[in-house]
Formats: structure tokens, sequence, C-alpha cells
């Protein structure tokens, strides 16, 4: 499995960022369906407490063995009361099909089952995503239920998957 490391966001991600929150190809695959401003990011940048409790989700950036930035990580929608948050995770397009999600996945999984103390992870994905469909599954991911004409991408809404992992 790829090493990776998981770590806070810092100022210099900030570049990055924007090009992934703007990018119109992840739209269609994620909740976020806006673009961004540099000043939006800094905001949230300089002030997320990077804590769950507080900020009710959590970013981090992942990176390879060689220290360079290799996607971003996120744990979202966090509720505290049913021990359980929503998985997000973006592998750019230049380190995708290398393994890099596997390793996010299993690394997410071990963060929150023995740092947060989480009951299960779960994630909504597009029934047409094949490969992230196939990458949840393949980290041990079970699909709870379809949910019809769930996600709108602009000309026509897809059914999606609630996928999960329970500990």
């Amino acid at each position: 499995m790829k090493q990776i490391t998981l770590r806070a966001i810092e100022p210099e991600d900030l570049d990055l960022l924007y090009r992934i929150e703007n990018d119109v190809e992840l739209w269609n695959v994620g909740n976020s369906n806006v673009p961004y401003s540099r000043y939006l990011l800094h905001e949230y940048v300089a002030n997320a407490k990077n804590d769950i409790y507080t900020d009710r989700q959590v970013r981090m950036m992942v990176e390879n063995e060689a220290g360079e930035v290799v996607g971003v990580a996120d744990l979202v929608n966090f509720d505290p009361a049913n021990c359980r948050a929503e998985v997000g995770l973006i592998v750019l397009n230049k380190y995708r099909h290398q393994g890099y999600g596997t390793a996010i996945l299993a690394r997410l999984n071990d963060y929150a089952l023995h740092v947060l103390h989480l009951h299960q992870l779960y994630a909504y994905i597009d029934l047409e995503n094949k490969v992230s469909l196939r990458l949840f599954e393949k980290a041990g991911y079970k699909i709870g239920s379809k949910i019809t004409d769930w996600l709108f991408d602009g000309a026509k809404y897809r059914d999606s998957v609630l996928l999960q992992y329970v500990f």
C-alpha cells in the first residue's frame, strides 16, 4: 500500500485548493457545484480550527513519501451524537490509479477509529461513478441504499448510493 501522510492545510496550499474547488469536473462527483474565491478559501484556511468538534469537519492534505501533495481528504457532516462523519477525497489527476485512493481511505479509517473514536464513516457516490464505487467497496464500504435523483449536474438528476463503513 502507498505510504501517505495526512496533514493540516497550510497557507501554501491555497493555490492548489483554489484549483480543486473550482474544477468543474469535480463538481459532478461531489456535493459542491459553486466556485470559491481565493478570499473565501483564504478565510477558511485562516479560521478553521482543524478541530472536528468545533468545525464539524476536518480537511487534510495528503502527501506521498516524497512530500508531494497527492490529494485532499475530508471528514464532513460530523455527527458527534451518532459518532459518524461523511468521507470525501480527491486524488489529483497525475496520481490517480496508483493506489493513493486506497491508502487515503485506509488512513481515514484508522484516524476515524483510533483518534476520533467514530462508529462509522459514509459516502454518497454517483451510481455512474464506477471508479469511486470500486474504490470504496475495495476499502470495505458496504452499499446501504440507492437514492434516486440525489445529484443534479445542471442538466439532469442522477442516482446515488450511500456507502457505509461500520467499525
